[in-house]
């Protein structure tokens, strides 16, 4: 039989590790700029956070609602210094639009 503290465990080391993989990036992306970022991989990537935010709600878990809304945060950084430096026009590279975008 499974102790009943071990899911909830395991959820607080996963999410830390998760959340603290972030750091580094949003550092970077705050010193360096995000050219190298993809808007549309951060678009999804909040989304999904959204998501599993709502459903640790739903569960009533811990563990993901806490974690889910700290990379959500995290990444939400990410997007928005994303979205700003491109409107700035310090995005070196603009994502290819749909009209613009090659096969191969």
């Amino acid at each position: 039989m499974m102790p009943d503290w071990l899911p909830t465990a395991l959820g607080m080391v996963a999410g830390t590790m998760s959340t603290i993989s972030f750091v580094p990036q949003v550092k970077k992306a705050w010193q360096e700029g995000t050219e190298s970022v993809s808007k549309r991989m951060y678009v999804v990537t909040v989304s999904a956070f959204v998501l599993w935010t709502a459903y640790g709600f739903l569960l009533g878990s811990l563990p993901l609602i806490i974690f889910n809304i700290l990379s959500l945060l995290l990444s939400g950084a990410i997007l928005v210094l994303k979205v700003r430096n491109d409107r700035r026009g310090d995005g070196a590279e603009r994502e290819p639009t749909a009209a613009g975008a090659s096969a191969g």
